[in-house]
C-alpha cells in the first residue's frame, strides 16, 4: 500500500514538472494569424530597352543610303539599327520582380528591401484583403538595402517592433512573405548568429537564421515568438540559387533609423573619413605589435580626405572610434557611417607599436542613387548564381568607380570551384574582345548576354583591371556550368 502511494505521488510530481510528456515544438498559428495581415506582397516593374550589337555601315542614319539599305537589304545586314525584326532594333520589354514588405503605420508606410524596388517604374502593393494599390517610393538606401514606400490607404493593420538586442542565439523566429510569389507563406527556424558580417556589406550587423528564405521573401519581416518584428529578411547564402539553411536579416532598429531619415529627406546621410582598410590577420598582428588580431589596418588614405587632413597614415591600425572598440575591420564602416557628418571624432590608432590619438572632422558619404538593376552587391536575396564561367559578378558602386578611376565594368565577387582561366576575386572586367574590337561592359546582364552568344568550348578574351594595372585574360573553353 505504501509503495502504491509513493508511486502515485511520484507520478503527480513528474506530471507537474512537465516531464511526463516529451517536449513539443512551438505553435506558430496564433502569430501567423495576428501578424500576417500586416505583411504585403510587392511587385515592381521596370521598362528596359535592349539593343544587340550588329553590323556597322560606313554612313550615318541621316544619310539617304541608310534608308536604302534598311529597306531593301535587311537580311544581308541583320544588325543594321532600325531594320525591322533584326537584332539591332531597340525593343522595350518589362522586367518584373517580386518581393515582400510590411506595414509600419496605419496610413500606408511600408518597409521593404531597396533591391525590391530598385530602378522600378511602377511599384504595386497587394494587401491580404486582395486590394492592389500603387505605391510611391519615398526613399531607398542601397548601403543597408532598406526602402520606404507608401500607399494611399488608412486604417491599415501594422506590425509591432521588437528589440533585436534581446534576441538570443537558438531562439525561435518566424518569417512571413511571398517566396516565388506564393503569398502569405510562413516559415520558421532559429537564430543562428548575431552581428554577422558579410562580404561587401559594411554597414549591417546581420541576424543569421536557418529560416527558409527564398526569392520573394526579400523585404519581409522576421518575427520573434512575441509577434514583434526583429528584422527584415534580406539575403541568403547559396551555391545553387536556392535556400541552403543560411539566411540573413537586417536588424529592425537599424532599419527604423534609416527609414526615419528616408521619410524626412528621402536619403540617408552618412559619415566617411576617406580610408581603405583591411582585416588584421594573426600574421599582421604579429608584424604590427598587436597582442591579438584586432582593429582595422589602413591600406590607403585618400588625398584631401578627413583622414589625410588629420594625419592618418598607411599602416596605422585603428583600434577605437569615439570610445568604441574596433574589434574587426568590418566594425569601422558602421561606426563611421553612423556618425553625423561635420562632427568631431577621436580615433585611437597604433602606429609603429605606439598608441596615438587622432582627432578628425567626419566628412559626408556621397549619395548613391538607387537606379539600375542587378548588382546585388553580390546580393543573394535574389540569389546570385555563377555564370557559365563559374563567376559571381556585381556592378561596382559609384564610390568604387571613383576610387578605381573607371567608368564601367563588373566586379568578380566570387570565383566558384571549377571555373576556368586566371580571373581572381576583385578583378574588374572592363571589356570583351570581339573581332579585335573592345565591347565595353556596363552591367552584369550585358556581360552574361554577350557570354551566351559564344558556343560551348569557345575561348573568350577579356580586358581586366587588376589592382592598378590592366591586362588581357583569355578564358579557354567557356563550357556551360
Amino acid at each position: 500500500m505504501l509503495k502504491q502511494l509513493l508511486l502515485a505521488i511520484c507520478l503527480v510530481l513528474v506530471a507537474n514538472l512537465g516531464l511526463a510528456q516529451p517536449n513539443e515544438l512551438p505553435d506558430f498559428s496564433d502569430l501567423a494569424e495576428k501578424q500576417g495581415s500586416a505583411v504585403v506582397n510587392i511587385s515592381s516593374t521596370q521598362m528596359v530597352r535592349s539593343q544587340r550589337q550588329g553590323h556597322q555601315l560606313p554612313f550615318d542614319e541621316d544619310d539617304p543610303a541608310f534608308e536604302l539599305f534598311k529597306r531593301f537589304m535587311p537580311k544581308q545586314f541583320p544588325g543594321v539599327p532600325g531594320t525591322p525584326g533584326t537584332p539591332g532594333t531597340p525593343r522595350d520589354h518589362e522586367s518584373k520582380s517580386l518581393g515582400s514588405g510590411f506595414i509600419i503605420s496605419p496610413d500606408g508606410y511600408i518597409l521593404t528591401n531597396a533591391h525590391v524596388v530598385d530602378g522600378a517604374d511602377e511599384v504595386v502593393v497587394k494587401l491580404t484583403d486582395k486590394r492592389e494599390l500603387k505605391a510611391k517610393v519615398i526613399g531607398a538606401d542601397k548601403r543597408t538595402d532598406i526602402a520606404l514606400i507608401k500607399i494611399n490607404a488608412n486604417g491599415l493593420p501594422m506590425v509591432r517592433m521588437g528589440d533585436p538586442s534581446r534576441l538570443r542565439v537558438g531562439e525561435w523566429v518566424v518569417a512571413i512573405g511571398s517566396p516565388f510569389g506564393f503569398e502569405s507563406s510562413v516559415t520558421a527556424g532559429i537564430v543562428s548568429a548575431k552581428g554577422r558580417s558579410l562580404p561587401q556589406e559594411n554597414y549591417v550587423p546581420f541576424i543569421q537564421t536557418d529560416v527558409a528564405i527564398n526569392p520573394g521573401n526579400s523585404g519581409g519581416p522576421l518575427f520573434n515568438m512575441r509577434g514583434e518584428v526583429v528584422g527584415i529578411n534580406s539575403q541568403i547564402y547559396s551555391r545553387n540559387g536556392g535556400y541552403m539553411g543560411l539566411s540573413f536579416a537586417i536588424p529592425i532598429d537599424m532599419a527604423m533609423e534609416v527609414q526615419s531619415q528616408l521619410r524626412a529627406s528621402g536619403k540617408v546621410n552618412r559619415g566617411r573619413i576617406g580610408v581603405i582598410i583591411q582585416e588584421v590577420t594573426k600574421e599582421l598582428a604579429d608584424s604590427f605589435g598587436l597582442s591579438k588580431p584586432q582593429g582595422a589596418l589602413v591600406a590607403s588614405v585618400e588625398k584631401g580626405s578627413p583622414a589625410d587632413k588629420a594625419g592618418l597614415e598607411v599602416g596605422d591600425v585603428i583600434l577605437r572610434f569615439n570610445d568604441k572598440a574596433v574589434a574587426q575591420s568590418s566594425d569601422l564602416p558602421r561606426l563611421v557611417g553612423n556618425t553625423k557628418p561635420g562632427s568631431k571624432a577621436m580615433l585611437q590608432v597604433l602606429r609603429a607599436g605606439v598608441s596615438k590619438d587622432v582627432v578628425l572632422t567626419v566628412g559626408e558619404m556621397p549619395d548613391e542613387p538607387v537606379n539600375g538593376r542587378g548588382a546585388k552587391r553580390g546580393k543573394l536575396a535574389e540569389p546570385a548564381t555563377a555564370n557559365r564561367l563559374g563567376l559571381v559578378l556585381a556592378e561596382p558602386t559609384a564610390e568604387q568607380k571613383r576610387q578605381m578611376g573607371i567608368r564601367n565594368g563588373v566586379v568578380v565577387e566570387e570565383v566558384r570551384e571549377g571555373s576556368r582561366g586566371e580571373l581572381r576575386q576583385g578583378d574588374v572586367i572592363l571589356a570583351v574582345i570581339q573581332r579585335g574590337a573592345q565591347v565595353e561592359i556596363r552591367s552584369v546582364d550585358q556581360f552574361n548576354g554577350l557570354l551566351a552568344k559564344y558556343d560551348k568550348g569557345t575561348s573568350i578574351t577579356l580586358l581586366v583591371r587588376r589592382g592598378e594595372t590592366q591586362t588581357f585574360v583569355t578564358i579557354k573553353g567557356a563550357d556551360d556550368k
